[in-house]
């Protein structure tokens, strides 16, 4: 437990963080820039701003090891001056603002010495024996944390892309068909409706949030549907308008069974169009026994919360780790997951991490086996036979 030089004031958040940073499970090393990124994708759930990030860059910058280990030290001590340099000539109090700001979100800790400057003390060897600066274990404590956040956030960002597409498409559709209406002179109040349309374009801001968009798209479906059933019944009373005409010139003629000619030989015919799947995947979800994904990928196991798992959950909690540590972006996860489900992702990137060592971006890898399985191009099967070959769990056949 440290306490801040000076005026500064110690808290009981701070309390809190420091004993949650000291009561953790010793973490394997984790790569200080892949954390980074996971930071940088959950800034805004941690109320960070851009410079924020710059002068996170910058700390970690001075951490000599490319890889967060609790035995080569975790604190860093740069002066102010050697920080701005590298924080892209960042000015002095907008420096020590932001380093406040990661200070509160729980990214970093000070570990202030009596005089409040930062140094650190060798051995004979040159070694550091111990030094005062900015502590950047709770980015190691919180590495699993941080790549769930990260992911949360592309999660979301997707769903608030395509709630954006889905209004765009909506309005388009809105508007065209109420301007068919009001040239082809449809029957209706279409200046009504057009006012309904221009009212609802009226309550997007110019930067809406997630639920001004729902909420928009939710009534401009229903104005839609509307518009849709309006015309749909003129259709149908013009049709049967013309039936009847037709029918009364020709009544003569007709013969008893010549109401068969008048019917549909199917309901194509008739206009409705085949249902058509949007998408069809290889593989489906929990197609593999959970005790043979692990004996094919055991190294998976490293990453669960407590060293172990049990249930699929824990494996899906581990499959977000490993997704972090291997640099696969959020976006690229959750897209197989879309793709595959979250079962089969999550066994892919643990077949992934057991080939990690043959595969120069693990991200690209995942990709491409996103878009085979989309195509119906890929399935688990010999991936996961592959993984068990290789850890020697599937025995060989003799004579």
């Amino acid at each position: 437990m440290t306490t801040p030089f000076g005026r500064r004031p110690m808290t009981l958040a701070l309390v809190k963080g420091q004993l949650e940073t000291a009561g953790r499970n010793p973490n394997k090393a984790v790569d200080k820039w892949k954390v980074f990124r996971d930071v940088c994708e959950a800034k805004d759930i941690f109320g960070l701003q851009d410079r924020a990030l710059a002068v996170l860059h910058a700390l970690l910058s001075f951490y000599p090891e490319p890889d967060l280990s609790d035995e080569r030290g975790l604190v860093v001590f740069p002066s102010n001056a050697q920080l701005a340099i590298r924080a892209h000539g960042i000015a002095g109090t907008t420096l020590r603002r932001h380093l406040a700001a990661l200070v509160d979100a729980g990214l970093i800790q000070r570990r202030d010495s009596p005089n409040g400057k930062r140094y650190a003390h060798r051995n004979r060897g040159g070694e550091i024996e111990e030094a005062f600066g900015f502590n950047l274990a709770p980015l190691l404590a919180r590495a699993a944390e941080l790549a769930g956040i990260a992911q949360q956030v592309a999660e979301e960002k997707l769903r608030f892309k395509r709630a954006k597409e889905a209004l765009t498409l909506c309005r388009r559709d809105v508007r065209k068909l109420i301007s068919a209406a009001m040239e082809e002179g449809a029957d209706g109040d279409w200046a009504a409706i057009e006012d309904l349309y221009l009212a609802l374009i009226a309550r997007l801001p110019r930067l809406p949030r997630r639920g001004q968009v729902d909420a928009v798209l939710e009534e401009m479906e229903l104005l839609r549907e509307e518009i849709i059933n309006r015309l749909e019944m003129q259709v149908k009373a013009e049709k049967m308008n013309g039936n009847a005409v037709q029918h009364g010139q020709h009544i003569q003629n007709s013969k008893p069974d010549s109401i068969h000619e008048l019917e549909p030989s199917s309901k194509n015919e008739q206009g409705e169009m085949p249902r058509q799947e949007v998408k069809r995947f290889a593989v489906q979800p929990k197609a593999f026994p959970l005790a043979m994904v692990l004996k094919a990928c055991p190294q998976v196991c490293d990453y669960a919360p407590d060293g172990r798992i049990t249930h699929w959950h824990d494996l899906l909690s581990a499959a977000v780790t490993v997704r972090s540590m291997l640099g696969v972006s959020p976006s690229a996860y959750q897209e197989a997951c879309e793709i595959m489900g979250p079962e089969n992702a999550a066994v892919a990137m643990a077949c992934i991490l057991e080939r990690a060592g043959h595969i120069n971006s693990a991200g690209g890898y995942l990709r491409d086996l996103t878009r085979k399985a989309a195509r119906g191009e890929f399935g688990l099967g010999p991936m996961l036979m592959a993984a068990l070959r290789a850890n020697g769990a599937v025995e060989k056949r003799t004579g």
